[in-house]
């Protein structure tokens, strides 16, 4: 049984939360399975409704505008009877019915039962809807399983890995021992990847043939639902982007080359795709910084994109066997460079950073840049034994120009400290935690 970090959020929800919970995030990531599973071990009476699976539920849901409705719609379809109070009504793939979402707010005003919905696709989907439920959903998102939860379905103890936080705090390294096992653990993850049914099946059996075959299956998948999209044409270029991305970060400069769709093609004509596949989750992006200072939102250039798959576990697929067996035997003949900066925008993205990257002429170029309490973070991916070169990060923290006081510098080796650089084990990207929560604070008196 896989532990989700998410399940303390959904936890905290069942016993706390007043408004509903929407769980978004792409396909086969785990949320109805976490979100079930947390309603049956809290012992809170509940009914699910699958609005992809039950058409004659989804039926009856769609006839409900009051709660009434609801409950006498629903308990005719399900055989369920609602306790006023106490009942959950979880509804899965809520994207199929996107109503519910508008009517949700009506349903959570008149109180007497809670609501957690669940779907993929959802910022495509619900984007246009004409009454936004704000203020009455909070959402959280759910990515595949991160290196921290891959690592404990794994067998780490808590020892261990107490052990890997401490010396990441203190900065003193992890040692030999247990360094390598970390090193092995993470090629596993390269591997793998962290869909809940490649890793519950690596878990029970360390069938890598069979883990390939899920990853397949859910590719194939994915590009089933680029078919949705409304528009032919559209539906090529995304399928055309996704099967690019593994070429594109094979090279030096990972920069996205829209010609490799299409020669000739420009931003414009594709930047409704790129927004499509991140919002069905199955990417992740980081945006060009003209300039590596607070805030870099600002100073984002869209049309420069470095592009990655949402699963490090999908994109080593899309490479074949030769590769991913020198990635889980450490035969070093290829340049893994893009790989291991997939794993590091996942890890970042799962611990809700927001990822850039810096080009300059003059500066050179940062792989990632990130605001770190308070500060701008540059980050850069090593996966070689030249890991102490790295001259935009010199450039960047001797410029007066930017007020950098330190970086990050991942690699394959334990930790070292040379002046402002930190060089981390890759997979010590799992320990950054981005500092999103704000401060209580005490009213004014006047």
């Amino acid at each position: 049984m896989l532990k989700r970090i998410i399940e303390d959020q959904i936890n905290d929800w069942i016993r706390n939360g007043r408004k509903a919970l929407l769980v978004d995030g792409a396909r086969q990531v785990g949320k109805t399975y976490s979100i079930r599973k947390c309603l049956q071990e809290s012992g809170r009476d509940y009914v699910e409704i699958n609005l992809l699976e039950n058409e004659e539920v989804t039926k009856a849901l769609a006839l409900s505008k009051s709660v009434r409705d609801l409950t006498v719609n629903i308990s005719i379809a399900t055989g369920h009877n609602f306790i006023k109070g106490e009942t959950i009504v979880f509804i899965d793939e809520v994207q199929e019915l996107k109503e519910v979402v508008t009517l949700i707010k009506f349903w959570v005003d008149e109180g007497s039962y809670r609501y957690v919905l669940s779907g993929s696709l959802l910022g495509i989907k619900l984007h246009a809807l004409r009454s936004a439920p704000v203020g009455y959903v909070h959402e959280i998102k759910m990515y595949p399983l991160n290196f921290t939860e891959f690592s404990f379905a794994n067998g780490i103890t808590e020892t261990v890995w107490e052990h890997v936080k401490k010396c990441f705090f203190d900065k003193t390294p992890v040692g030999e021992n247990i360094h390598n096992k970390m090193m092995t653990l993470f090629q596993r993850y390269l591997i793998v990847g962290g869909m809940p049914q490649a890793v519950q099946e690596f878990v029970d059996n360390g069938n890598i043939g069979r883990v390939s075959e899920i990853q397949r299956d859910i590719i194939e998948f994915y590009k089933r639902d680029f078919t949705k999209y409304e528009d032919k044409n559209k539906r090529l270029i995304l399928t055309k982007i996704y099967e690019s991305i593994p070429a594109q970060l094979l090279k030096q400069n990972r920069r996205f080359n829209y010609a490799d769709i299409k020669k000739g093609l420009r931003f414009e004509r594709v930047e409704n795709s790129f927004v499509w596949l991140y919002k069905a989750g199955v990417i992740l992006h980081a945006f060009n910084t003209t300039e590596p200072k607070i805030s870099l939102k600002l100073n984002e250039k869209s049309n420069l994109v470095k592009l990655y798959y949402g699963d490090v576990g999908l994109l080593t697929y899309m490479y074949g066997d030769t590769l991913r067996k020198e990635i889980l035997f450490g035969e070093g003949r290829s340049n893994l460079g893009g790989i291991f900066e997939n794993f590091v925008i996942q890890e970042l993205s799962t611990h809700e950073y927001d990822v850039y990257y810096y080009n300059s002429k003059k500066m050179g170029e940062l792989d990632f840049v990130i605001e770190d309490k308070g500060t701008v973070l540059p980050i850069e991916v090593k996966s070689g034994k030249d890991y102490y070169y790295h001259s935009a990060i010199n450039n960047v923290i001797k410029s007066k120009e930017f007020d950098i006081k330190s970086a990050v510098v991942f690699t394959s080796y334990d930790i070292s400290i040379a002046g402002n650089i930190s060089y981390l084990p890759i997979y010590m990207t799992s320990l950054f935690a981005s500092d999103r929560k704000y401060p209580i604070l005490d009213p004014i008196e006047f």
